[in-house]
């Protein structure tokens, strides 16, 4: 039980101390971008659907 505590006091002395956190702002801007792209990507992802619906039914619908 003591490894896990000093495992624990460690974790938590270098989230506070040793790591270098990002500035507010450049989370705003990462953030954002992050929704941008995802919104594209799901804007492609579905026209890319609905054309290849579009094909589908057009090759299979003769049969």
């Amino acid at each position: 039980m003591s490894k896990a505590k000093l495992f624990i006091r460690n974790l938590i002395q270098e989230v506070r101390y040793k790591i270098t956190w990002p500035p507010y702002h450049g989370l705003q801007s990462s953030s954002l971008l992050v929704l941008v792209v995802s919104f594209i990507f799901a804007l492609l992802i579905g026209l890319m659907d609905w054309s290849l619906k579009k094909v589908f039914i057009w090759f299979y619908n003769p049969f």
